[in-house]
């Protein structure tokens, strides 16, 4: 066999595994949505080039331990179908590599985003507009209620279905409310890491799918955000 048919060969068969662990590993689907929110982010704010590459140093870093926990946890499978100590471990130590790679990930998100997040909240701050009082903040809330409510009931019988998630779309409008009237950033932050821990959760817990919660989170941050332009 010729050696570049070996290489297209080697390629494919690498392909065919991404395929198949982001079609059957939950993670890796929210590894993946999380990277492309990420360099978009990278996109809009214009950082450094050494800043992009610990970006896409951590986003690597993230998928290709995925990618390995997952082979190791099939080859355990395979050579002990049944439960063993020593299986345990392997898995264990293998998903304790991913855990290593995810808070690399979010510790250079936090250094690499915190001063033109900073930035952009002291951009929007200088924008002048109406104090946001307990009764707004009520108002903003029942919106997004109403709005998740209404798009789940007016696609129920439709072919495509149609289910943001009430608590993720609550929970990210809250943290919406928080960053209009927040003054510090790292409030602002800790406001959103909250929102996207609640959506951690439910993930976890296997209540929702991912496009459910992301839909959730987009109305619910969304309808806060343009609430609050209005106010302007």
């Amino acid at each position: 066999m010729k050696q570049p048919e070996k290489w297209r060969r080697s390629f494919r068969y690498a392909y065919e595994g991404i395929k198949y662990a982001l079609a059957t590993q939950r993670n890796l689907k929210f590894h993946f949505f999380a990277a492309f929110v990420v360099l978009l982010m990278a996109l809009y704010v214009h950082i450094s080039k050494t800043e992009i590459l610990f970006i896409l140093m951590a986003v690597t870093l993230m998928i290709v331990t995925e990618l390995i926990n997952t082979a190791i946890e099939k080859a355990v499978d395979l050579a002990m179908p049944d439960r063993h100590p020593i299986a345990k471990i392997a898995k264990d130590v293998a998903a304790a590599s991913v855990l290593v790679s995810a808070v690399f990930a979010a510790v250079t998100g936090m250094i690499v985003f915190y001063d033109p997040l900073v930035r952009l909240v002291y951009q929007v701050k200088t924008v002048q507009r109406q104090p946001v009082t307990s009764g707004t903040i009520w108002i903003m809330l029942s919106i997004v209620i109403l709005t998740v409510i209404v798009i789940e009931t007016r696609f129920a019988g439709s072919r495509w279905k149609v289910r943001p998630s009430l608590l993720t779309a609550f929970a990210f409008a809250a943290a919406s409310v928080i960053a209009l009237i927040a003054n510090h950033t790292a409030v602002i932050l800790l406001s959103y890491t909250m929102a996207i821990l609640v959506m951690l959760v439910l993930y976890d817990k296997r209540s929702r799918t991912l496009a459910s919660l992301v839909l959730g989170a987009v109305i619910g941050a969304g309808t806060a955000l343009l609430a609050g332009l209005l106010l302007q």
